[in-house]
């Protein structure tokens, strides 16, 4: 099972949850599958989904879900640490840990070799870090989502993409709808 076929199975849970998506390939198969203002398609920056996921579940109450990659919390390896050490109970990291840089050509990753990224979280203080097969995802982000603990979930997976387009919505119309709809659910 390849990320697009776990996000697949994960849309019919988390289509009324706000969600933070990781750049490239992650956020554009997200938005061609179920377009939602609650969804906040990160268009740069990569290796910060997390960490924008893990501010807003402190600013407020609602059930926050960060989709990120092995590859982008590789490249922000500091944003576990800080969740560790900062823990929001409406916050849940799901980690689409594919052992490659999807979005740039699938070049393996260190958390396809050596690297756990469920130990590093751990290891970093992460208290409630779940690590599963693609095809458990959809238990496991039903367990988080009933929770009231913060939840890393590392759900390991195939390589491979599909085709998407292009997201064609600006920057800014991302960032005004999400933040209304973040404005809807704390009003």
């Amino acid at each position: 099972m390849i990320r697009s076929e776990v996000l697949k199975n994960l849309i019919p849970l988390i289509t009324d949850e706000l969600v933070v998506s990781n750049i490239g390939l992650p956020s554009q198969e997200l938005h061609m599958m179920d377009d939602q203002p609650s969804n906040f398609y990160m268009l740069g920056t990569m290796g910060l989904s997390s960490s924008i996921g893990l501010g807003l579940a402190l600013s407020q109450k609602a059930k926050v879900i960060s989709i990120d990659g092995d590859g982008s919390v590789l490249t922000n390896l500091g944003t576990l640490p800080t969740i560790g050490n900062n823990p929001a109970k409406n916050f849940i990291l799901f980690i689409v840990d594919n052992g490659s840089y999807g979005s740039t050509g699938d070049q393996p990753t260190y958390a396809g070799k050596k690297t756990s990224l469920t130990e590093v979280a751990r290891a970093c203080g992460c208290e409630n870090v779940v690590e599963c097969q693609a095809e458990e995802a959809v238990d496991v982000m039903k367990a988080a989502l009933a929770a009231d603990e913060m939840t890393i979930i590392v759900c390991k997976c195939e390589s491979g993409n599909i085709q998407v387009p292009v997201i064609e919505l600006d920057a800014p119309v991302i960032r005004h709808r999400f933040m209304e709809e973040v404005a809807k659910r704390n009003a």
